[in-house]
């Protein structure tokens, strides 16, 4: 049997890194899908709805160039604060105004999923939420933070691998989820294709 090939539809360094340092190595190949018209979604439908798109666009030009044995794995996350949808702040404004919100509260981390077969055209998607417990970081502190840059790209603008890992008391669920992408829920999904994950170590 032919090995099979991991691609992942993302620009994320850190899914990559993730993904790497649990033994694989992935192609990257970025989707370039818009992520809008979710309006009406929740927050699971809306990361789940946003990971296919990626996945559908990167396993279509994966087919396209003739790439055989491709399995392409698409990921998105929103942090969900009181049923509201918060992806990436995009300005320092924005960024300083959640991270008030959100210190000494907890909230929950969703990243969709999606694994395409891209030679049987099988699929298999889910939804990983893992609760991110803030801390009290001070007004300096958040000024700080968002001064540096780092929370304006990630959604929820926070990262538990990063600047902000000291401003997070802890978590409930997968962690690996909060930094971009559940490896027990990858596992379980490559499962349902038919697939032994330990087969896409490098």
């Amino acid at each position: 049997m032919s090995r099979r090939s991991l691609v992942l539809a993302s620009a994320s360094p850190a899914r990559l890194r993730l993904l790497r340092s649990a033994g694989f190595d992935p192609t990257v190949l970025v989707s370039g899908v818009v992520e809008d018209g979710l309006d009406g979604l929740d927050t699971g439908a809306a990361v789940l709805a946003l990971a296919e798109r990626k996945a559908d666009a990167v396993a279509a030009a994966v087919s396209a160039g003739g790439v055989s044995g491709a399995l392409v794995v698409g990921c998105d996350s929103l942090l969900d604060v009181d049923g509201v949808a918060v992806g990436k702040p995009g300005s320092p404004a924005a960024a300083t105004r959640h991270w008030h919100a959100v210190r000494g509260r907890a909230a929950t981390l969703l990243t969709g999923h999606c694994v395409i077969d891209t030679p049987t055209g099988g699929r298999a998607t889910g939804v990983a939420a893992t609760t991110v417990r803030f801390g009290r970081p001070t007004d300096g502190q958040i000024a700080a933070y968002v001064a540096s840059g780092e929370p304006l790209t990630v959604a929820g603008g926070f990262t538990l691998d990063g600047r902000a890992a000291p401003f997070v008391d802890g978590v409930d669920g997968d962690p690996g989820n909060v930094i971009g992408i559940s490896l027990p829920l990858l596992r379980a999904l490559l499962e349902r294709l038919g697939v032994d994950i330990t087969d896409l170590w490098a």
